[in-house]
């Protein structure tokens, strides 16, 4: 597609007196002369910027007669020069489906893409004017305003398909990124339970290791308790503070001893004192002997 250019200028097909010629449909003559005349009237106030009477007078020519299309029409451009954009496609529409006259139909058609290029409906565009062409096929307005729309469609369905691209990367990014954090969670997780298993095993080692050292003082466990009974039956010097003042039963205290040594000294002195006395009384003299 050949480049178009960026800036464009839609033209409002415009309609300004109506029809010469109108199909009643059983709506009575005076009906329809009515309806005329406050179109006509409404197109002069619309010339002079009277938005407001010409609105109420062309939906009085519309209830007059409702086969009236040139109401309609010029109501509905009055619509899209003040950016009344809905209301306007309203009317373009209710023209052109009421039209009989191809040129009617197309200029309908052709405003309605208008309205659809404004608010971006490209896609739409496309078939309002494609629409408006069949009606009058040698309209170069129209057939530059269908160049424009398509081109204008693909640049969007292009840039849509990139957006659902980025969403779809994100989407595909974030699962990944998902997967990659359970990854870590059951790597940390197997990590804690082989950890924890680990330790239960030396727990265990420790625990063996503790009943194979209770073994070793089972063996000397006889000798521990004749010992441990003797120390029982032994008294406990603490327990009785007494006992060092007063003897047991048949055993001397320290100054009876020390008064019966005493006294054997003194039974000696006096046996050693008799043996001295009686050797010298029993002494016998020595002759001395004459060779």
């Amino acid at each position: 597609m050949s480049r178009m250019p960026s800036i464009f200028i839609f033209t409002l097909l415009a309609w300004q007196f109506g029809f010469s010629q109108e199909e009643t449909n059983g709506v009575d003559e005076e009906a329809v002369v009515a309806s005329q005349n406050l179109t006509y009237e409404a197109n002069q106030e619309l010339r002079s910027n009277d938005f407001i009477n010409a609105e109420v007078d062309y939906r009085k020519a519309i209830s007059k007669n409702p086969e009236n299309v040139a109401a309609p029409y010029n109501l509905g451009r009055a619509y899209y020069n003040r950016e009344s954009l809905g209301e306007a496609f309203n009317r373009f529409k209710q023209a052109g489906e009421k039209a009989i006259d191809k040129s009617v139909k197309h200029r309908a058609y052709h405003n309605m893409g208008n309205v659809y290029m404004k608010n971006k409906e490209y896609e739409k565009a496309v078939e309002a004017y494609k629409e408006a062409l069949r009606n009058n096929p040698n309209d170069e307005e129209t057939r530059y305003n269908l160049a424009l729309a398509k081109e204008l469609l693909k640049k969007q369905q292009d840039e849509q398909k990139n957006d659902q691209n980025q969403d779809d990367q994100k989407e595909q990014d974030q699962e990944e990124q998902k997967d990659q954090n359970q990854d870590q969670n059951n790597e940390g997780e197997n990590d804690q339970n082989d950890e924890g298993e680990q330790n239960d095993e030396q727990n265990k080692d420790k625990g063996d290791e503790g009943d194979k050292g209770n073994d070793k003082p089972e063996e000397n466990k006889e000798g521990e308790g004749d010992k441990k009974k003797e120390q029982e039956q032994q008294p406990n010097k603490g327990d009785r503070p007494d006992e060092k003042k007063q003897p047991r039963p048949n055993q001397l205290s320290k100054q009876q001893i020390q008064n019966l040594l005493e006294a054997m000294q003194n039974e000696e002195k006096k046996v050693q004192e008799k043996l001295e006395a009686k050797k010298v009384k029993g002494a016998k003299v020595k002759n001395e002997k004459d060779w």
